[in-house]
């Protein structure tokens, strides 16, 4: 008899901790480790319900009275530049792209500490050593790769992306960049470069991570036409970001032990028995 038997990982929740996004807010993550053969289908099931990787984990906010962050995606055969975009593509032409397993490099390491010090001061990786920093990019057990950017004349890195590669599309998992060139606006040039990476893989989406109505950190994802948020167990189009909003309801999040019941787990290779 041959047998599907459903992948059954363990969740958890964090303790309350300041809200990195919205001031004066409790931040709450529900998580699960993503490891053994299974990690690839669990990965893709979980992303495409708002779930977020870091290293082995794979999370999604579950704060008490909010439920502002979003999880957001860009549907590919919808996007459609804006003026503005596309005069950061014409501006980053002359940047070359290499694609590379998740290695971390001592070039990587002093862009992304540059970065930090610059944009992320007070964030909570301001502290990352280097050895912190390669356990954050080489720790995958996912198809990952290290998307660089740099000067096709003088080779210098210039930005970098850590994308995870779905069954459906991309997702950009950490990005970072030369902080003080903001007339390129590297972030946003990743971000439509990944869109013709995906559109030319032919996938579907380019995973943003979390938008929050509200904080001024995340307000370029909004920019972006095609975008849809993850509410209401749905993916929904972005019609109006104006349309949402941050404020808190003591209703407005389920109960842990129903999140966790309404999450739909892949199943395993079918097993003879």
């Amino acid at each position: 008899m041959r047998h599907t038997l459903p992948i059954a990982p363990q969740f958890y929740v964090t303790a309350p901790q300041p809200c990195p996004y919205l001031d004066g807010r409790m931040e709450r993550k529900l998580f699960t480790s993503l490891q053994g053969e299974n990690a690839d289908r669990l990965n893709n099931s979980l992303s495409q319900q708002g779930f977020r990787r870091s290293q082995n984990v794979l999370y999604r906010p579950s704060c008490a009275e909010c439920s502002a962050c979003l999880s957001a995606r860009i549907d590919v055969s919808k996007f459609q530049p804006s003026k503005s975009q596309k005069r950061t593509a014409r501006r980053n032409a002359g940047l070359g792209r290499r694609a590379t397993s998740p290695w971390a490099t001592d070039d990587q390491y002093d862009l992304f500490r540059r970065y930090l010090d610059k944009r992320h001061r007070d964030g909570g990786m301001a502290d990352m050593d280097v050895f912190e920093f390669a356990a954050m990019i080489e720790e995958t057990p996912i198809r990952s790769r290290v998307i660089e950017y740099s000067g096709k004349s003088d080779k210098e890195l210039v930005a970098v992306s850590l994308t995870d590669v779905l069954d459906d599309g991309l997702s950009m998992v950490y990005s970072f960049y030369m902080p003080d060139r903001p007339q390129l606006s590297l972030g946003t040039y990743m971000i439509l470069d990944h869109i013709k990476i995906a559109r030319n893989a032919n996938l579907p989406y380019v995973y943003l991570g979390y938008w929050v109505p509200g904080s001024q950190k995340m307000g370029y994802k909004a920019k972006f036409s095609g975008l849809e948020v993850y509410i209401g167990g749905e993916w929904k189009p972005m019609s109006n970001p104006e349309s949402f909003d941050a404020d808190t309801h003591p209703l407005s999040t389920d109960p842990i032990a129903e999140q966790v019941a309404n999450i739909n787990l892949p199943d395993r290779r079918p097993t003879r028995l």
